[in-house]
């Protein structure tokens, strides 16, 4: 076997001639690959030269952290989209992922001679693939607006949130409930004790999902203003499908008195204008009427006067 320097010269041209007659032959020569993976491991047991870029210890034990951890965000994004539980399932994941990007921004390497992490992992190439998942995932979270769903410190659920959730999963029992032993192809005309016994719970819930989009417009509890997370939007909507599409069923408007009062005012108002145009034209007769009988008797009493 040749001596360790000479390997340290002879490896690495060797690993890359073979790394170039395997990319020119084509895919085909499998072989050439495998033999060129081989010798490359090789040389990094040998030794790398300092001009090869390589990750210190510590720079490559943060980025498997952070392909760990993307992994296992994706997966749970995967497994919960449908239906929508992104929020409330994968902040644990969605917070452990920005403390591995915060550590890999920040992180420098140990020995004195090596490069920063963040240079290395993030902007070292053109692809930059860790800082592209990192948006994805930041842009992804966004879209889904889970701060509306979370405390402020993403520790978890707010309180609004788990109430909501508690209302939502007492409705599906309820609807659950009673429709247990009936048929799936029920006419709509048969889901009258669903409308019946769950029109509470739902109304509550209804009334809930409006108040907390008034207070989301206004500033809930996450200090985001915009729509309400994804989790508690599509709970709603399937909650409304049900209820309506499903089981054909509606709620009593709680505006009826004011509706009814306002349309018989407005019923009446031609009414009462023609009664007062009536009466108001039946005074001016009365106005115009008056003087003349006035003047008839002061005439009168002047011819009286006259010849007394």
């Amino acid at each position: 076997a040749p001596p360790r320097c000479l390997r340290r010269v002879l490896l690495p041209a060797l690993a890359l001639s073979l790394l170039g007659l395997a990319a020119a032959v084509g895919p085909r020569q499998t072989p050439a690959l495998e033999l060129a993976e081989e010798l490359a491991e090789e040389l990094w047991d040998a030794g790398l030269p300092g001009d090869l870029p390589e990750l210190e210890p510590e720079c490559r034990s943060l980025l498997a952290a952070f392909a760990e951890g993307s992994a296992a965000l994706t997966g749970c994004l995967g497994r919960r989209a449908r239906p929508v539980r992104l929020c409330q399932g994968c902040y644990g994941h969605y917070r452990r992922l920005l403390a591995q990007y915060s550590s890999i921004a920040r992180a420098i390497g140990n020995s004195s001679e090596s490069h920063n992490c963040a240079k290395s992992i993030l902007t070292s190439d053109r692809l930059q693939i860790v800082v592209t998942l990192a948006e994805f995932f930041n842009e992804t979270w966004e879209a889904a607006n889970c701060a509306n769903c979370l405390k402020n410190n993403s520790e978890g659920l707010s309180n609004s949130t788990e109430e909501f959730l508690d209302l939502f999963n007492k409705s599906l029992t309820c609807f659950e409930h009673n429709l247990q032993g009936q048929a799936i192809d029920l006419s709509p005309n048969n889901y009258t004790e669903v409308c019946k016994n769950c029109n509470e719970t739902y109304t509550k819930l209804n009334d809930l999902y409006n108040h907390l989009q008034r207070m989301n417009r206004h500033g809930g509890e996450s200090a985001h203003s915009a729509h309400l997370c994804i989790d508690v939007e599509d709970a709603m909507n399937i909650t409304r499908k049900l209820w309506s599409r499903t089981f054909n069923c509606s709620l009593p408007c709680s505006d009826t008195v004011p509706v009814i009062a306002v349309s018989s005012f407005i019923l009446f108002l031609p009414i009462v204008f023609y009664l007062s145009s009536f009466l108001h034209s039946k005074q001016k007769k009365r106005i115009l009427i008056l003087p003349k009988r006035i003047q008839s008797n002061a005439s009168l009493v002047n011819i009286q006067e006259k010849y007394s």
